[in-house]
């Protein structure tokens, strides 16, 4: 998990949710190692085999811009075709064949997804992280990639159910609480909407319970707190950041909040 500490690191004031190399951080760090059972030439076979998928496509089974079913999240939670439920049996099978468990493939795909976010090949990436939901669908990762594949395609509502799922998955991961915050944050300042706004606050308030020496929560109720006009817990929240982590803290938004409030510390001028 540690590895993905980065992720939430720019607030959204001024900065862009996830640049196009910073996806490839979020690689967990309990993905599966290498075994005897699961080579890398096993792996490689694998994942050549999930080339399978890609080519089943059906005119029906498309968005309104013609994507494939394979790129939507959760295959577009449609009914398949046969051949469909076909190549799926096939490549369970093979899993089952070159894996120790559903679960280890459902890892490896799920980091073969984060390796294709990270090279900008966002629709092989929603493909593989589908796969991953396929063979473990309580895998929070493959839930976690299809959010940030949203995001990236500036689908944001479908991106905030994505991590929702992961959420529920792993509802004691305060990185992912952290994400999900964020661009519930964005959310708001697109659409507002109070309940938004109070439900990243409530996520946030756990990651900080659960992690209280990650900076980064803090920062994040510090703009929450901002865009409530609260300057003075807004500076408070960003004091907490600073005194944990001073990489976290944001200039852009320093200068924001000095213009609404002087630091009443007086560290920042």
């Amino acid at each position: 998990m540690s590895v993905r500490m980065n992720l939430m690191q720019w607030t959204l004031v001024v900065l862009p949710f996830l640049a196009v190399a910073q996806p490839k951080q979020l690689i967990s760090s309990a993905r599966s190692g290498d075994s005897a059972r699961s080579s890398r030439t096993i792996r490689n076979n694998a994942e050549k085999d999930s080339q399978t998928l890609e080519s089943v496509s059906d005119a029906t089974a498309t968005d309104a811009t013609g994507g494939a079913a394979n790129t939507l999240p959760l295959f577009g939670e449609r009914p398949k075709t046969a051949a469909q439920i076909d190549e799926e049996v096939h490549f369970l099978n093979d899993c089952d064949r070159n894996f120790t468990s559903r679960s280890e493939a459902s890892d490896f795909f799920a980091a073969r997804g984060w390796d294709y976010v990270a090279d900008g090949q966002l629709d092989t990436a929603a493909h593989r992280f589908n796969l991953s939901w396929l063979l473990n669908n309580h895998n929070a990762d493959a839930y976690w990639g299809l959010g940030v594949v949203c995001y990236q395609k500036n689908q944001l509502p479908d991106a905030i159910r994505m991590l929702k799922k992961g959420l529920d998955e792993a509802d004691s991961n305060a990185v992912l609480m952290t994400d999900l915050a964020t661009l519930e944050i964005k959310h708001y300042q697109e659409k507002p909407n109070g309940d938004v706004l109070k439900d990243a606050e409530s996520h946030l308030q756990r990651a900080v319970s659960i992690s209280p020496s990650n900076a980064v929560p803090y920062q994040k109720l510090s703009l929450i707190s901002f865009l409530k006009a609260d300057y003075s817990k807004a500076w408070d929240y960003f004091h907490q950041a600073r005194s944990l982590d001073l990489s976290v803290l944001d200039l852009g938004y320093l200068n924001d909040l000095l213009a609404k409030h002087p630091d009443p510390k007086g560290v920042f001028k």
